[in-house]
């Protein structure tokens, strides 16, 4: 199936509408001349890359607007019959929280990439995963107990991102300032032992 004609344009980004801008100003000076794409990009990106943010936000300002039009225009697109509508995804949705696996995961990775420098991304997952399984109920424990915690605020934050649109950051911070003394607390349990 060839695209859609009626689909909205896709957004741009900053960049994107800089470098627009950068052609609009080659067109004037210079009408005739042919564009070498690669030179011309290579000289785009060397005259973006020390922009202030105050000169980026013009662009940026750009790409918001045009965010707001992709995402609005989305909303009211319907795709023709067999294809399939993309999922708008509400920036503001709630990611979920990790299990205790991943919790782990974030504590030895780091050891094991300096262990091991030339670990690829997946061996080192691998090397995760022998990790976690070979592990003790007990070692296994602090990590299962922080990912419940975890799911509960999760579950709290969802109900009320639900209701509301928005999670209430209100309990939000008082779960977190919980969650610190929860830690606290296993960081005393682990110096008696």
């Amino acid at each position: 199936m060839g695209k859609d004609p009626r689909k909205p344009r896709g957004k741009m980004s900053s960049y994107a509408y800089f470098v627009q801008t950068c052609r609009a100003e080659h067109k004037k000076k210079q009408p005739e001349a042919s564009v070498n794409f690669a030179e011309f990009s290579k000289k785009c990106s060397e005259r973006w890359k020390p922009m202030s943010p105050k000169e980026k936000g013009t662009f940026e300002d750009m790409a918001k607007q045009d965010k707001v039009r992709y995402e609005r225009e989305m909303k009211n697109y319907i795709p023709p019959n067999g294809q399939k509508k993309k999922r708008f995804k509400d920036p503001n949705a709630l990611k979920r929280p990790p299990s205790a696996f991943f919790i782990f995961c974030a504590d030895f990775r780091a050891k094991i990439k300096s262990e091991h420098p030339g670990l690829s991304i997946g061996d080192t997952a691998k090397k995760l995963g022998v990790m976690w399984n070979s592990s003790a109920a007990e070692e296994k424990k602090p990590y299962e107990k922080k990912a419940a915690t975890l799911k509960e605020k999760y579950d709290k934050d969802i109900a009320s991102y639900r209701t509301n649109g928005r999670v209430d950051t209100a309990s939000s911070a008082a779960a977190d300032d919980d969650d610190d003394e929860d830690d606290e607390e296993d960081d005393d349990e682990d110096d008696d032992e």
